[in-house]
């Protein structure tokens, strides 16, 4: 009996042992997998990427190998998810915010050097050719030389990369396909390479056309210039604005310079931009004081309306009631962009019923997408209509707190209605209210949705060196910065002024918490 409990316990411990040992197995795998993808990542250029990698893998084989972190193994997923979807693209837009990247600026500078270096130019004779198709699949193609000297292919597949040519003892007595099918297979015949008997290549320069293409641009390592083999031109990289300038003979700079560009560190350079740069910071100012009376205004009118709509559908006296409140919230029940669309119809200058309204009582037809005023006022209306459903909701639920026996006691004293709203009602529901306006005004400082679908920012502004719009809020001009431009698309301005956005939201965040603080206190 002795004997068989020893066995079993044996077997226990190889049991608990080789478990030990596949386990400590696995973890080793997943690390030597994590090392390899942060090694690619880094030498890549992704530095962001691999550090986020390394941290997310890593710190996961630590919480759930770990029996001391047992309880982090509940908490590790919601932590890892804050930290890829909301802590990183926050780091990410910041860690942009200091550099030129742009449309023209998003390669690194050995990628842009690569890039340059692949360009090419028509650099020898055109040569006159003819495509023929002997068979299905198999074509064949003749070239001839300014000089009458004719070279054919062999029978050869569409989209080789090389094609071989051998001189030609006499001319191909098949007809040529016509020019309809050279055009139909044009991208095919331009990723081909025409590889002349004596070692030169040809590549389509025209539809009836091969010519010889040189490499144009070569790269000096040591003094990081690259040459211009066409015309001798020398270029400098410009590690200040990420470019390859051109330079004379003394080494000083040009205006010129060659696309596309690489990513540096700038620095503050966008932050100061957005202060000092006159076509920027014009715009910016606007911008940013509509956005604030945008906010500002919606959130009053909406409050005001929704707690005045709240008193009345909740006067008992009021038949009906239900079909009220019904009718009232039915513009929070429709898709905000569904109506949006609507309004945009109705304020239509032309065909809106808005101003054909105003027209048969006024004789009138406002301008109201080309006059910037008339636009602020329409889409203050629009919001108003969109957000007072959701304030008089909050504010139903809120007056069922208040205690009858205030009302009772106002009207012994003979108060007014608007003693009883001015000096019970409202007090009483602004202090509960107040975090959810604070919320509110930060919901529609960055209200994207109704300025695109309304007006687009429009109507522009002029003599500005980014798009905008006298319409347009801060988050809807940092879009038009990083997408719209007609230049080059400057992802790094853009940045900086959502890093701006994301301070000011914050603060409202920490204004709001501290609210809610005070009022549970």
């Amino acid at each position: 009996m002795q004997q068989t409990t020893t066995q079993s316990l044996s077997s226990l411990t190889d049991t608990s042992a080789a478990a030990k040992y596949l386990k400590w197995g696995l973890i080793a795998l997943v690390l030597l997998l994590d090392f390899y993808l942060v090694s690619v990542m880094y030498l890549q250029g992704e530095i962001l990427f691999a550090i986020l990698t390394l941290i997310v893998i890593s710190s996961g084989i630590y919480v759930f190998a770990n029996r001391k972190t047992y309880a982090w193994r509940y908490v590790y997923p919601g932590i890892m998810g804050m930290g890829i979807f909301i802590l990183f693209p926050l780091v990410c837009t910041i860690v942009i915010a200091f550099t030129n990247y742009s449309g023209t600026n998003q390669l690194a500078f050995e990628r842009a050097v690569s890039v340059l270096s692949q360009q090419r130019y028509f650099s020898g004779e055109k040569y006159n050719f003819k495509l023929f198709a002997p068979a299905d699949n198999q074509w064949q193609i003749e070239v001839t030389s300014p000089q009458g000297a004719s070279y054919l292919s062999d029978e050869f597949a569409l989209g080789a990369e090389t094609i071989v040519l051998n001189a030609a003892s006499a001319v191909s007595a098949q007809p040529a396909v016509p020019l309809k099918t050279v055009i139909e297979n044009r991208n095919a015949l331009q990723q081909s390479r025409l590889i002349l008997p004596d070692g030169n290549e040809l590549s389509m320069s025209s539809l009836r056309q091969f010519a010889q293409q040189s490499q144009r641009y070569q790269y000096n390592d040591e003094s990081e210039e690259l040459v211009n083999l066409e015309n001798g031109k020398r270029y400098k990289a410009n590690n200040e604005i990420g470019f390859f300038q051109l330079i004379d003979t003394q080494g000083n700079w040009q205006s010129e310079t060659l696309e596309p560009g690489y990513t540096v560190s700038t620095g503050w350079s966008n932050f100061v931009k957005i202060f000092t740069d006159d076509g920027i910071q014009k715009p910016f100012i606007q911008i940013f004081i509509w956005t604030v009376l945008f906010s500002l205004l919606t959130v009053l009118f909406t409050v005001v309306i929704g707690m005045v709509l709240a008193c009345v559908v909740q006067w008992e006296p009021l038949r009906g009631k239900g079909v009220y409140r019904l009718l009232l919230i039915l513009p929070y029940a429709v898709p905000a962009f569904i109506s949006i669309l609507i309004f945009k119809g109705l304020f239509n200058q032309s065909f809106g019923e808005i101003n054909l309204i105003l027209n048969q009582l006024f004789g009138i037809r406002p301008e109201w997408f080309n006059s910037p005023t008339l636009a602020k006022v329409m889409i203050i209306i629009v919001n108003t209509w969109l957000g007072y459903p959701y304030m008089m909701i909050l504010c139903m639920g809120l007056l069922k707190a208040i205690p009858q026996d205030l009302y009772e006691a106002s009207a012994m004293d003979g108060a007014s209605t608007w003693q009883n709203f001015s000096k019970i009602t409202v007090p009483l529901l602004i202090k509960p209210l107040t975090p959810l306006m604070i919320a509110s005004f930060a919901f529609n400082f960055n209200n994207f949705v109704l300025i695109q679908l309304l007006t687009n920012g429009r109507p522009d502004m002029i003599g500005t060196s980014t798009p905008a719009g006298h319409t347009d809020l801060l988050v809807s001009y940092t879009y038009r910065i990083a997408f719209e431009g007609s230049g080059a698309q400057d992802f790094g301005l853009a940045a900086a002024i959502a890093t701006i956005i994301f301070l000011l939201v914050g603060g409202l965040a920490l204004l709001n918490l501290k609210a809610t603080k005070l009022k549970l206190d």
